[in-house]
């Protein structure tokens, strides 16, 4: 398989989203199915996504930030070219085109900040221009291309924790929501605040779901006493 980690990374996108636009009384197997293509355009270059990088070292080391944006960004184009390729329909396609939006690209626009201060001489550098580090868009259109959008920022985010709960799973969730809402992302697809608190409770009880048995609830402290009280009522009963 040429990308194992984008591929597991879709399919658990296509059951968050699902549940999230039925939450809303959206179509879920369209946000299904959508979340399935929308990474198609990492094949070209899988190795340089972090989901497939399987331990390795990350490949944009040798990158400058500007070089990492162009192949980040590319994915996208790379993706609208192969859904024309093989006549994925317009409807499948928007996923492809509209799930990073006009996002920044945070970690490289950060590096080049960094890289540009350490290398100007000046006390005062100018700095990179966030536009160009930022997706080209468009923003999603619909409904359901927003809920796949925040459906992939949230995946990822809350995967990288360190430690997984249930409260900060929200918190990542609704912290995500509402930077995609200041940022402009939904401002095309009319969803409403109520349909995105919905959305957010719909993607916070999926992911808790499917990262139950790595979440460390914490043990009532008279459990261990209630134990004991039984162990030693049972061996009563024997003697």
């Amino acid at each position: 398989m040429e990308a194992p980690g984008t591929f597991s990374h879709s399919l658990m996108i296509g059951s968050i989203a699902e549940a999230a636009a039925e939450a809303v009384n959206r179509n879920g197997l369209l946000c299904r199915v959508g979340a399935y293509y929308h990474d198609i355009g990492k094949l070209n270059k899988p190795g340089y996504f972090v989901e497939n990088e399987m331990g390795s070292a990350s490949r944009h080391k040798e990158l400058s930030p500007a070089m990492s944006q162009l192949v980040i960004v590319g994915h996208v184009k790379d993706g609208i070219e192969m859904a024309k390729e093989y006549a994925l329909p317009n409807v499948l396609r928007q996923f492809i085109e509209t799930h990073h939006g006009t996002t920044l690209i945070e970690h490289f626009y950060n590096q080049a900040k960094k890289q540009k201060a350490k290398n100007a001489k000046a006390k005062a550098p100018d700095e990179p221009a966030e536009s160009e580090f930022r997706y080209p868009g468009p923003k999603p259109r619909t409904k359901e291309a927003a809920i796949v959008m925040l459906a992939d920022t949230v995946e990822g985010a809350v995967r990288s924790l360190s430690e997984i709960t249930p409260v900060k799973i929200e918190t990542v969730v609704h912290n995500m929501a509402m930077k995609r809402l200041q940022d402009g992302q939904f401002d095309e697809c009319e969803l409403s605040l109520r349909e995105l608190s919905q959305i957010e409770t719909s993607i916070s009880k999926t992911l808790a779901a499917h990262y139950h048995s790595r979440i460390a609830y914490p043990q009532p402290p008279d459990i261990p006493a209630i134990e004991q009280s039984r162990s030693d009522k049972s061996g009563r009963k024997k003697s």
